[in-house]
Protein backbone atom coordinates (compact mmCIF):
# COMPACT_ATOMS: atom_id res chain seq x y z
CA UNK A 1 0.00 0.00 0.00
CA UNK A 2 1.26 3.66 -0.64
CA UNK A 3 2.66 5.18 2.10
CA UNK A 4 1.94 8.73 1.51
CA UNK A 5 1.10 10.30 5.41
CA UNK A 6 5.03 11.24 5.70
CA UNK A 7 4.83 10.00 9.20
CA UNK A 8 4.58 6.80 10.28
CA UNK A 9 1.58 7.53 12.49
CA UNK A 10 -0.33 9.36 9.84
CA UNK A 11 0.17 6.17 7.59
CA UNK A 12 -0.68 4.35 10.62
CA UNK A 13 -4.12 6.12 10.52
CA UNK A 14 -4.25 5.85 6.61
CA UNK A 15 -4.52 1.86 6.65
CA UNK A 16 -7.83 1.63 5.95
CA UNK A 17 -8.88 2.99 2.48
CA UNK A 18 -11.85 5.23 1.54
CA UNK A 19 -12.36 5.83 5.48
CA UNK A 20 -15.03 8.25 5.20
CA UNK A 21 -16.82 6.28 2.64
CA UNK A 22 -18.73 3.34 4.28
CA UNK A 23 -19.53 1.86 0.56
CA UNK A 24 -15.69 1.48 -0.46
CA UNK A 25 -14.03 1.09 2.98
CA UNK A 26 -11.59 -1.46 2.88
CA UNK A 27 -8.40 -2.37 5.63
CA UNK A 28 -5.34 -2.19 3.87
CA UNK A 29 -3.59 -4.32 7.02
CA UNK A 30 -5.31 -6.95 8.22
CA UNK A 31 -3.54 -10.08 10.98
CA UNK A 32 -0.53 -9.98 13.26
CA UNK A 33 1.80 -10.74 10.18
CA UNK A 34 0.88 -8.38 7.94
CA UNK A 35 1.11 -5.43 10.98
CA UNK A 36 4.61 -7.04 11.98
CA UNK A 37 5.67 -6.28 7.92
CA UNK A 38 4.26 -2.91 8.09
CA UNK A 39 5.71 -1.85 11.01
CA UNK A 40 8.95 -2.75 9.53
CA UNK A 41 8.62 -1.13 6.34
CA UNK A 42 7.87 2.41 8.15
CA UNK A 43 10.36 2.05 10.55
CA UNK A 44 8.88 1.29 13.93
CA UNK A 45 10.49 -2.21 14.24
CA UNK A 46 14.00 -3.18 13.03
CA UNK A 47 13.80 -5.71 10.28
CA UNK A 48 16.20 -7.86 13.10
CA UNK A 49 12.72 -7.35 15.23
CA UNK A 50 10.11 -7.88 12.83
CA UNK A 51 12.18 -11.61 12.10
CA UNK A 52 11.97 -12.72 15.50
CA UNK A 53 9.42 -11.09 16.97
CA UNK A 54 7.81 -13.50 19.14
CA UNK A 55 3.97 -13.54 17.73
CA UNK A 56 0.97 -13.64 20.20
CA UNK A 57 -0.05 -16.96 17.92
CA UNK A 58 2.74 -19.17 19.65
CA UNK A 59 4.57 -21.30 17.67
CA UNK A 60 2.50 -22.06 15.00
CA UNK A 61 2.82 -19.12 13.07
CA UNK A 62 -0.76 -18.24 12.90
CA UNK A 63 -3.83 -16.41 14.23
CA UNK A 64 -5.58 -19.57 15.12
CA UNK A 65 -3.01 -20.98 17.07
CA UNK A 66 -4.36 -18.82 20.09
CA UNK A 67 -7.18 -16.53 18.38
CA UNK A 68 -7.61 -14.88 21.33
CA UNK A 69 -4.44 -13.97 22.23
CA UNK A 70 -4.59 -12.39 18.70
CA UNK A 71 -7.60 -10.95 18.45
CA UNK A 72 -6.71 -9.03 22.03
CA UNK A 73 -3.99 -7.76 20.42
CA UNK A 74 -5.44 -6.67 17.61
CA UNK A 75 -8.39 -5.13 19.10
CA UNK A 76 -5.72 -2.80 21.04
CA UNK A 77 -4.38 -1.68 17.43
CA UNK A 78 -7.47 -0.97 16.05
CA UNK A 79 -8.85 0.82 19.55
CA UNK A 80 -5.90 3.13 19.74
CA UNK A 81 -6.56 4.13 15.47
CA UNK A 82 -9.93 4.74 15.73
CA UNK A 83 -9.23 7.13 18.66
CA UNK A 84 -6.22 8.77 16.82
CA UNK A 85 -8.79 9.21 13.71
CA UNK A 86 -10.73 11.34 16.17
CA UNK A 87 -8.60 13.47 16.69
CA UNK A 88 -6.94 14.17 13.81
CA UNK A 89 -10.63 14.72 12.39
CA UNK A 90 -11.14 17.41 14.91
CA UNK A 91 -7.30 18.54 14.48
CA UNK A 92 -8.39 19.00 11.12
CA UNK A 93 -11.62 20.66 11.36
CA UNK A 94 -10.55 23.17 14.18
CA UNK A 95 -12.64 21.61 16.10
CA UNK A 96 -12.88 20.93 20.28
CA UNK A 97 -10.78 17.25 20.65
CA UNK A 98 -13.13 14.52 21.11
CA UNK A 99 -13.15 13.45 25.26
CA UNK A 100 -13.77 9.64 25.01
CA UNK A 101 -10.72 9.18 22.25
CA UNK A 102 -8.42 11.39 23.39
CA UNK A 103 -8.64 9.87 26.63
CA UNK A 104 -7.68 6.74 24.86
CA UNK A 105 -4.86 8.48 23.77
CA UNK A 106 -3.28 9.73 26.82
CA UNK A 107 -3.50 6.18 28.41
CA UNK A 108 -1.82 4.79 25.51
CA UNK A 109 1.00 7.95 26.17
CA UNK A 110 1.37 7.58 29.33
CA UNK A 111 1.54 3.26 28.78
CA UNK A 112 3.88 3.75 26.24
CA UNK A 113 6.45 5.73 28.45
CA UNK A 114 6.02 3.19 30.98
CA UNK A 115 7.06 1.01 29.05
CA UNK A 116 9.53 2.47 26.97
CA UNK A 117 13.49 3.18 27.76
CA UNK A 118 15.99 6.61 27.77
CA UNK A 119 19.12 5.21 26.09
CA UNK A 120 22.21 7.20 27.06
CA UNK A 121 22.29 9.22 23.49
CA UNK A 122 21.58 12.37 22.06
CA UNK A 123 19.06 14.01 21.15
CA UNK A 124 17.52 11.81 24.07
CA UNK A 125 14.34 10.17 22.85
CA UNK A 126 12.01 7.67 24.54
CA UNK A 127 12.08 4.08 22.54
CA UNK A 128 10.28 1.17 22.93
CA UNK A 129 11.84 -2.34 23.59
CA UNK A 130 10.08 -4.65 21.50
CA UNK A 131 9.06 -7.48 22.78
CA UNK A 132 6.30 -8.56 21.14
CA UNK A 133 3.74 -7.82 18.55
CA UNK A 134 1.94 -5.77 21.26
CA UNK A 135 4.44 -3.36 21.89
CA UNK A 136 3.21 -2.01 18.46
CA UNK A 137 0.61 0.32 19.89
CA UNK A 138 3.46 1.64 22.62
CA UNK A 139 6.01 2.57 19.20
CA UNK A 140 3.65 4.22 17.52
CA UNK A 141 1.80 6.23 20.67
CA UNK A 142 5.29 7.18 21.32
CA UNK A 143 5.53 8.83 17.84
CA UNK A 144 1.72 9.88 17.98
CA UNK A 145 2.41 11.66 21.42
CA UNK A 146 5.99 13.47 19.80
CA UNK A 147 3.80 14.56 16.44
CA UNK A 148 0.97 16.05 18.22
CA UNK A 149 3.15 17.83 21.50
CA UNK A 150 5.61 18.98 18.23
CA UNK A 151 5.68 21.91 15.36
CA UNK A 152 4.61 19.24 12.58
CA UNK A 153 0.85 19.38 14.12
CA UNK A 154 0.10 22.36 12.22
CA UNK A 155 0.84 20.73 8.72
CA UNK A 156 -1.44 17.61 9.59
CA UNK A 157 -4.33 17.47 6.80
CA UNK A 158 -6.56 15.99 6.08
CA UNK A 159 -7.35 14.56 2.02
CA UNK A 160 -10.08 16.28 0.36
CA UNK A 161 -11.00 13.54 -1.60
CA UNK A 162 -14.93 12.67 -1.17
CA UNK A 163 -14.28 9.93 0.70
CA UNK A 164 -10.90 9.23 1.17
CA UNK A 165 -9.97 10.97 4.89
CA UNK A 166 -6.49 9.55 4.36
CA UNK A 167 -3.86 12.11 6.72
CA UNK A 168 -0.73 13.86 5.23
CA UNK A 169 1.86 16.47 6.07
CA UNK A 170 1.63 18.95 4.36
CA UNK A 171 5.26 20.61 3.61
CA UNK A 172 4.91 22.29 0.75
CA UNK A 173 5.83 25.73 0.53
CA UNK A 174 2.71 27.92 0.20
CA UNK A 175 1.12 25.09 2.63
CA UNK A 176 -1.98 24.52 0.54
CA UNK A 177 -2.10 21.20 -0.21
CA UNK A 178 -5.37 19.32 -0.91
CA UNK A 179 -4.90 15.73 -1.53
CA UNK A 180 -3.24 13.03 -0.31
CA UNK A 181 -1.94 12.01 -3.77
CA UNK A 182 -2.38 14.63 -7.02
CA UNK A 183 -2.19 11.53 -9.14
CA UNK A 184 -4.91 9.55 -7.09
CA UNK A 185 -7.59 11.87 -5.02
CA UNK A 186 -6.01 15.34 -6.87
CA UNK A 187 -6.68 13.49 -10.54
CA UNK A 188 -10.06 12.22 -9.70
CA UNK A 189 -11.11 15.65 -8.63
CA UNK A 190 -9.45 17.26 -11.62
CA UNK A 191 -11.74 15.09 -13.86
CA UNK A 192 -14.96 15.56 -11.41
CA UNK A 193 -14.90 19.15 -12.08
CA UNK A 194 -14.20 18.88 -15.88
CA UNK A 195 -17.35 17.09 -16.22
CA UNK A 196 -19.93 19.72 -14.54
CA UNK A 197 -17.77 22.35 -16.31
CA UNK A 198 -18.28 20.76 -20.04
CA UNK A 199 -21.63 18.51 -19.21
CA UNK A 200 -24.51 19.89 -21.71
Amino acid sequence: MALVGGHPVLDFANTVAWRTDPRRRVARVEGVEEWIRWAGRVGLFTAGEATTLPRPEGLGGNERDDPSRASCDLTGLETFRSALWEVLDALTDRGPLPAGPWETLRRSFVTARQEAVLPPELPLRWQVRVNGFEDLVHALALQAGELLAGPLVQRIRRCEGPGCGWFFLDRSRSGTRRWCSSGDCGNRDRARRHYHRTRP
